[in-house]
């Protein structure tokens, strides 16, 4: 059986009128992962997140520390300031290249 918060989580979820959202797998879990992954990358140190949770221990909150594809580039460009040239080409306007990646 559900929990009350499973129940009314579905109850909105099918209210929403977004076909994306009413097939989403929604629960209690879910939407608490996503909030602390938000706080994470919004720059909220673990230890804060840890509390949040009401985890004991720190390596439990550890898996909420996966970072973004973005945040791991903010993190670079931000230690690199000057490794790449502002002058690249734009690959994107290749349309030889553009093809022969969409064929691999």
């Amino acid at each position: 059986m559900a929990s009350g918060r499973a129940w009314i989580i579905r109850q909105h979820q099918a209210k929403a009128g977004d076909p994306a959202l009413a097939r989403a797998e929604l629960s209690p879990h879910v939407l608490r992962h996503s909030r602390a992954m938000h706080l994470y990358e919004a720059g909220v140190p673990l230890p804060y997140i840890r509390d949040i949770l009401g985890h004991v221990e720190l390596a439990t909150t550890d898996i909420y520390a996966r970072a973004s594809t973005e945040a791991k580039r903010k993190a670079l460009e931000a230690a690199y300031t000057d490794i790449v040239a502002g002058d690249l080409p734009e690959w994107n306007q290749d349309p030889g290249l553009l093809n022969w990646l969409a064929n691999l």
